[in-house]
């Protein structure tokens, strides 16, 4: 579903994405009050953020808290927001823990400027001595070295969120080339006796090797996403199986920019006309494909760490 929205627009595949992963990650955190109370539209959107995290300290009732938190996604849709605050008590040490707030009680700071995604108003929530009830407040859980770990029990957790990020990312090349496709026999090759690009051998040739790539990104992205499924309940998963499935996504994310760059060079320097819908795709596509789940250099330093590590217990002495 994810894929067919951003087949249409990236930006608004991107948002569903980012609350669907938000939702099944944070709930369990939640009340049953606190959920009834969530979802009493049954239709309501998450936001949030990362690093770094606000301020708190307890006072009755709950916290106050206060911070700003930077690539919050939605937060000009979404009635919720979920963000990180290091909460103090007296002179003991901090807590970091998540809060719960109507996105109504913080401020929204517009920095979200850039060259593609631009319509998921990623910009930067702001609190200044906001009151989060004590039962907003939700506590992480620990990993087994006793800090805070939001998927402690749950390692599939965040290739899960990446795989449904990814999918707003295929679908963008999915809508360039459904772009691309729609003038294969209309557009004239410029310099040449052919009357359409799909005259042309070599531009036939081109828009096949893209459809290929695109097509086989999409195919492999529902693969991805049922062997992620799968592992969802597993308690544990082992670094080797951990780095590959990261590398799967990424060669899913060049696949798309690949495939993607083969149709802009086929269209030519008109695909970049501020009305042409093939460089938004472009546009959203590489700018989404560096969000930090796709990291490729980290991906591939991870991965290749962990080959060796494993090549260095398994080489007899």
């Amino acid at each position: 579903m994810i894929s067919e929205l951003g087949r249409g627009c990236p930006s608004s595949a991107w948002l569903v994405a980012v609350s669907a992963e938000a939702q099944p990650a944070f709930t369990p955190l939640m009340s049953e009050d606190v959920l009834v109370e969530f979802y009493s539209d049954p239709d309501t959107r998450l936001c949030g953020a990362g690093n770094p995290p606000g301020r708190g300290r307890r006072v009755t009732g709950g916290v106050r808290v206060s911070g700003r938190w930077p690539y919050a996604s939605g937060c000009e849709d979404a009635p919720w927001a979920i963000t990180p605050v290091m909460v103090r008590d007296g002179d003991g040490p901090p807590e970091l823990v998540v809060v719960l707030a109507p996105t109504s009680d913080l401020d929204i700071e517009r920095t979200w400027d850039t060259a593609g995604m631009r319509g998921t108003g990623s910009h930067t929530l702001v609190a200044d001595d906001v009151f989060v009830p004590q039962a907003h407040v939700l506590p992480l859980p620990t990993g087994p070295n006793g800090a805070p770990d939001l998927f402690s029990g749950r390692p599939a957790g965040p290739l899960a969120g990446g795989v449904t990020l990814l999918a707003a990312l295929v679908g963008a090349a999915r809508g360039a080339l459904d772009v691309a496709g729609s003038t294969l026999h209309e557009r004239k090759p410029p310099m040449t006796q052919y009357d359409s690009l799909a005259a042309s051998p070599g531009a036939r040739h081109w828009f096949a090797e893209a459809t290929h790539l695109i097509e086989s990104a999409q195919h492999d992205l529902l693969v991805l996403a049922a062997e992620i499924d799968q592992l969802m309940a597993e308690p544990t998963l082992a670094d080797r199986d951990t780095t590959t499935l990261r590398m799967r996504l990424n060669s899913i994310v060049q696949r798309c920019q690949e495939g993607v760059n083969l149709l802009l060079d086929l269209n030519g320097a008109s695909s970049f006309a501020a009305d042409n819908a093939l460089q938004r795709f472009w546009r959203d596509l590489h700018v989404g494909s560096r969000h930090v789940q796709f990291n490729p250099y980290l991906a591939l330093e991870n991965h290749a760490k962990v080959l060796a590590d494993a090549e260095v217990t398994t080489t007899p002495a």
